[in-house]
């Protein structure tokens, strides 16, 4: 079986669907895998918590800022317990927050003492600034768990419609003390995507998988390469690249490295390889780019449109790789002409 990159581009526009299939039989996916991340917080510090809030509270019926602010100095974590019981992001809270009461926090502020207690459950919520920030979410969030659900027309419906918030302190109560009904408990799960939440703060740790694969084996022969940070700035291009080879100053091999799971996102992510190869031929001669676009994949949202991974095809060449080829990328790409180590 021969590989899109190891043929000519007139063999390779010939033969497009038979090398379409090709890529796709060598996609993989590891979507039922997640990173945990340094940020992961293992059930039962969680659970820890969330006992501590409960006790506090005495079983949720004393649901002050005063009871749940102490478990939350004793406990940081006690703070992502009642985010989770709330259903928000803390983005959100933090506007909630600064709606609701007379402390000003800003999304930035929110997102940054979430992670820090993810980070270090274990160790006291310092600083005067994020102290002031929790005390003001706790009370948000106590005023808020505590108030009527407005009525909302047929068209919506309220975030804390659920089984747990839909009654006020009494339903956290009820579902603490009795347990939830189950088939309540997955419909709510549907509607939340399980592990979103965790799936969104490794999203780029998910694709740094792929990127260090490359970068070893840049490495490994000597290649010279420039490896971007994200939303940095490079000159000529309007959005960076991945790798560029060797260096941007003097760009002759760029890399995209990709791992999507839904065929929209892996649709945006053909396009954005296409402008790449527009980008190589601006202000060139035909048949001269400036630079050689390279694509490696991974996820099975890549191999959902035939049609998109025509186009890729066609915008590199060829020059698309996947986890299971991945080891023939020096070789089969300019990059080869800057190897100055042997396999």
């Amino acid at each position: 079986m021969k590989y899109p990159f190891e043929v000519s581009p007139q063999e390779l526009k010939d033969n497009l669907d038979t090398f379409v299939s090709v890529v796709f039989s060598t996609l993989e996916s590891e979507f039922l895998v997640l990173p945990r991340g340094v940020g992961f917080i293992d059930y039962p510090v969680f659970e820890e918590a969330y006992e501590k809030l409960k006790r506090v509270t005495s079983g949720f019926r004393v649901l002050t800022a005063e009871r749940v602010f102490s478990a939350v100095l004793e406990k940081p974590v006690a703070l992502i317990v009642l985010r989770a019981i709330i259903g928000i992001t803390p983005s959100e809270w933090a506007y909630l927050t600064t709606q609701r009461t007379n402390v000003a926090v800003s999304q930035s502020s929110a997102r940054a003492l979430d992670r820090a207690v993810r980070m270090d459950p274990k160790n006291p919520i310092r600083g005067k600034n994020r102290l002031r920030w929790a005390r003001a979410m706790v009370d948000a969030a106590c005023a808020l768990l505590s108030s009527k659900i407005p009525t909302v027309g047929p068209n919506h419906i309220h975030r804390l419609e659920k089984v747990d918030t839909k009654n006020g302190p009494e339903g956290i109560r009820a579902a603490a003390e009795l347990g939830v009904p189950y088939a309540m408990l997955l419909y709510e799960r549907f509607l939340g995507r399980p592990f979103a939440g965790h799936r969104d703060s490794v999203s780029e740790l998910i694709g740094d998988g792929l990127e260090t694969v490359i970068e070893n084996l840049l490495s490994k022969a000597g290649v010279s390469y420039r490896k971007t940070k994200r939303a940095e700035r490079i000159e000529g291009f309007d959005q960076a690249p991945d790798f560029i080879v060797p260096s941007e100053f003097n760009p002759r091999v760029v890399i995209e490295a990709k791992i999507c799971e839904d065929d929209g996102t892996a649709r945006d992510k053909v396009t954005r390889i296409q402008h790449l190869a527009e980008l190589s031929l601006k202000g060139r001669p035909a048949g001269s780019p400036r630079f050689e676009v390279v694509a490696c994949i991974g996820g099975r949202g890549f191999g959902v449109r035939r049609e998109d991974m025509r186009k890729l095809l066609l915008a590199t060449h060829g020059k698309v790789f996947t986890l299971e080829t991945l080891d023939r990328l020096v070789d089969y790409t300019g990059l080869k002409e800057f190897r100055t180590r042997e396999p």
